[in-house]
């Protein structure tokens, strides 16, 4: 423990307590399940100051807000409080809906799924959860409620009727389109009311409830596609992606799980050997279609590598997975490095041989992810002495990735650990913008004093 530094957690039971907290005008780190990747929580509490917290940093713990579920008259889902993912997705099923997200780790919780925009594997077939959010409620840094509708749009708000403020909003907008196909862009994107909560990590307001869209529950079946490890042929792998474009409105997800993750579980669990795996969830009605017009035509995979699993053994194998590497890594004393890039299709292929040129350097590493999105994570697994080599490398690899006019962290934030590598990819346009919403929303900077709107 680093103890020039004062380090408080602060477990919020309530809202009145949340409110309490914030009239008290301390700067807060506000966390959730303490799921995130870009939060460090630990390594936050040990030394902080090395995450660029020079006073005191107080954590503010919302896993024990009180939480409940309900349908409304439409069918979508309404979130108030610490509901993970896990239970929003078993509260639709048993009610004949379900969630149009599902991140790999289903005990993150939504409403913290909202700050970071963290869109989930099924965002291939359903899109991103920005646009799936109906309304919210949050609390201000004055500890005022507010409610934002996503029929309403950003620039008919009040603080958009100042002309100067509509031509950066303006400016600002232009050069988000050029991201407009992608999960999230390095910024947020800034068109609907309820984008001011979505990837803004609670810089803006503390999100205590929202409205979900959902749809009726849908049999699906659940497919493998074997394929040769990525690092040694990757054709195959790429004629699956090209061709599986047209088949968004049948297929929910399109996953890569390489054979480096596979060899993590335990060789009872592993659905196949020698390779990597390519994971399909469609539409059962559907599935003879896809069949037909995707999976026979493929020509450099054989039948014999196509097999289903069931729901329950597909559902287990995927959460399976993230959980294994990091009892591995805990016990081996290693830290993740990983990235959370997404480019657009037609330079996937750029993206790849990229991260092959990290083949040759004696790291141990893993990639898997949102593969039909073009979108993985390549994933360190250093010993403690390879840890600042790994983060060299990353800041090398940032500077590719903003010349291939990628997106860097298209799905699980920036916190505190990839702050410095989103520096480069905003200009005067994205730094006027974030002023003008921290004066407003959160002029004491007390809402995630050292996030990235706030340097």
């Amino acid at each position: 423990m680093n103890y020039n530094l004062k380090v408080e957690i602060k477990h919020i039971k309530s809202i009145i307590e949340l409110k309490e907290h914030l009239s008290s005008r301390r700067a807060t780190l506000y966390v959730g399940s303490r799921t995130s990747t870009v939060l460090p929580y630990d390594q936050l509490i040990d030394n902080p100051k090395e995450y660029g917290f020079d006073n005191e940093l107080v954590i503010g713990d919302l896993s024990s807000l009180p939480k409940s579920m309900d349908l409304d008259l439409d069918g979508n889902l309404v979130v108030v409080g610490a509901v993970s993912w896990k239970e929003a997705k078993e509260f639709c099923l048993s009610m004949g809906r379900e969630v149009l997200t599902s991140p790999t780790e289903e005990l993150a919780l939504c409403l913290s799924g909202i700050a970071t925009s963290a869109t989930g594997e099924r965002c291939f077939g359903h899109g991103a959860l920005r646009d799936q959010i109906i309304s919210l409620k949050y609390l201000s840094s004055k500890g005022e409620e507010k409610v934002l509708n996503a029929k309403d749009t950003i620039v008919d708000l009040p603080l958009f009727n100042c002309e100067e403020n509509k031509k950066v909003l303006d400016a600002y907008s232009s050069d988000y389109k050029f991201y407009e196909e992608f999960k999230n862009a390095p910024f947020p994107r800034l068109k609907k009311a309820t984008d001011l909560m979505v990837g803004t990590e609670g810089q803006l307001g503390i999100i205590t409830s929202a409205t979900y869209k959902t749809i009726p529950k849908k049999n699906e079946i659940y497919l493998f596609i074997k394929l040769p490890k990525w690092e040694i042929n990757f054709k195959p792998h790429l004629e699956v992606f090209d061709k599986i474009q047209s088949f968004r409105n049948v297929i929910a997800s399109c996953e890569l799980i390489d054979e480096n993750s596979i060899q993590y579980l335990p060789v009872e669990e592993r659905p196949a050997e020698g390779g990597d795996l390519l994971f399909l969830e469609i539409e059962e009605e559907k599935f003879e279609h896809v069949y037909d017009e995707l999976l026979s035509r493929l020509k450099l995979i054989s039948e014999e590598d196509v097999f289903q699993m069931n729901s329950l053994k597909c559902r287990t194998f995927r959460m399976n997975i993230p959980r294994y590497i990091f009892e591995v890594n805990q016990k081996m004393g290693v830290t993740k490095v990983g990235t959370d890039v997404q480019v657009k299709p037609h330079d996937f292929i750029k993206l790849m041989n990229r991260y092959k040129k990290w083949m040759d350097d004696g790291i141990r590493y893993n990639l898997f992810g949102h593969f039909g999105d073009a979108h993985l994570h390549f994933n360190f697994m250093p010993k403690p002495e390879e840890l600042e080599l790994c983060k060299q490398k990353l800041e090398d690899f940032y500077i590719d990735v903003k010349a291939m006019n990628g997106s860097p962290f298209a799905e699980h934030g920036i916190g505190v650990l990839k702050k410095k590598y989103i520096k480069p990819f905003y200009n005067q346009n994205q730094k006027k913008m974030f002023n003008i919403l921290k004066d407003h929303f959160d002029p004491g900077n007390i809402l995630f004093p050292n996030g990235y709107m706030s340097n």
